[in-house]
């Protein structure tokens, strides 16, 4: 991701906008589009303490990519979300979110812009933006039901995977939802890496089906797929970083259902979400410090997860996880690869409390065993607001 400092960043974002003076659509555009974008700011932070060191950190069996840790323990702001969207005219419409960090930088997650009336139920999306596979993958961190990401986004998407690239969508006209997608990205992302094949090193698809059963109940079911191909992808330590090279396939599967009563989630609701992937590699691992070793693996995970809201502005929210790799041989026995026939798993408890609509309050368990013969026993409390717009989520 491009980071630079943020301090000039933002006070140039803010001073543009309050100088901004309206002006006279063009011909087809929407007043006001010029100077009228919904602004919002995501501020989120949170305590942590864990019963095991954070350093060290591993997944047996998973080469990891950055921001695939726990994280810090005491006090520390999180990523904090800067967000300008905004039609551009009757046919197109952009998106910018910049993630604030704790360390005074800048990272640029979504700068996109997308099309409103392409017709026929297609719609192209184009720039920077997270991919459409799965179900978690394209939620912003704010509004993750926990406070952390699934240990198999973790594991095989470095929490969530966003990339340059193109978007293509197409809606059916069917009475019930079906949507169908593909995308091409550059390939600087986990689990992909350095921009193969001329800058087009990823393809994606997916396959999202939904439809209501009666007033209160809602499903969707998702099917996608993941080719990239890495090029000396670093994983583990950023001073001596372990390397990959070789291609990466991922096939996932992913199912929703949300009950409110007669469709009135205010007072009372219930979602259940489960996500399953698996992933082949081959190519040849490079150990920190040693020689390239042929690689073939293969990997698999899956969390389960329900949120009960079981009255206005509070929820309780269960989850299970676990991830696995198939065994290697002897020459990667001791590195990242080697699972040391251990199954990381991890289960999670939380309860919040939502004053609004723009405030949350979060109390966060993890009872973790990633590590063998080690439980890390994790105590979260995390706080999320937004100031400005704020848009609806997605189903």
């Amino acid at each position: 991701m491009h980071r630079v400092q943020y301090w000039f960043f933002i006070s140039l974002l803010f001073s543009s906008a309050a100088s901004a003076q309206p002006t006279e659509p063009a011909p087809g555009g929407r007043p006001g589009a010029s100077s009228n974008p919904d602004i919002s700011l995501i501020l989120n932070g949170r305590y942590a303490a864990f019963s095991q060191p954070v350093s060290g950190y591993r997944l047996p069996g998973f080469a990891l990519g950055a921001e695939a840790t726990p994280g810090q323990e005491g006090f520390r702001l999180g990523e904090s979300e800067f967000v300008i969207s905004s039609n551009v005219d009757d046919r197109f419409s952009g998106r910018f979110t910049v993630a604030l960090t704790a360390d005074n930088e800048v990272d640029i997650e979504e700068a996109y812009l997308e099309t409103r009336k392409l017709g026929h139920g297609l719609t192209l999306r184009a720039g920077r933006f997270l991919s459409g596979i799965g179900y978690h993958n394209g939620i912003h961190a704010h509004a993750w039901s926990f406070v952390d990401a699934p240990l198999v986004y973790r594991a095989m998407l470095a929490t969530a995977y966003g990339d340059d690239g193109v978007q293509l969508r197409w809606v059916a006209p069917l009475d019930i939802y079906l949507e169908i997608g593909a995308e091409r990205f550059r390939g600087d992302g986990f689990p992909a890496g350095g921009g193969a094949r001329a800058g087009n090193g990823v393809g994606t698809a997916f396959i999202r089906l939904g439809d209501d059963l009666g007033p209160s109940h809602a499903w969707r079911l998702g099917i996608s797929q993941f080719h990239g191909r890495a090029e000396s992808r670093e994983s583990g330590d950023d001073t001596a970083p372990d390397r990959f090279t070789g291609s990466s396939r991922i096939q996932g599967v992913d199912l929703v259902w949300k009950w409110a009563p007669n469709g009135n989630a205010r007072d009372r609701s219930l979602i259940v979400q489960f996500e399953r992937f698996r992933r082949e590699e081959n190519g040849n691992f490079t150990p920190a410090g040693g020689s390239a070793l042929a690689y073939t693996g293969d990997q698999s995970g899956h969390y389960l997860q329900t949120v009960y809201q079981f009255q206005p502005r509070w929820r309780l929210g269960l989850r299970v996880d676990r991830t696995e790799a198939s065994a290697v041989n002897a020459a990667l026995a001791g590195t990242a690869l080697d699972a040391q026939g251990h199954r990381p798993e991890r289960r999670s408890a939380m309860v919040d409390f939502s004053n609004s609509e723009f405030s949350r309050l979060r109390l966060q368990f993890n009872r973790d065993n990633s590590r063998p013969g080690a439980t890390d026993r994790q105590w979260f409390i995390q706080y999320i607001t937004s100031l400005g717009a704020h848009g609806a989520h997605t189903f």
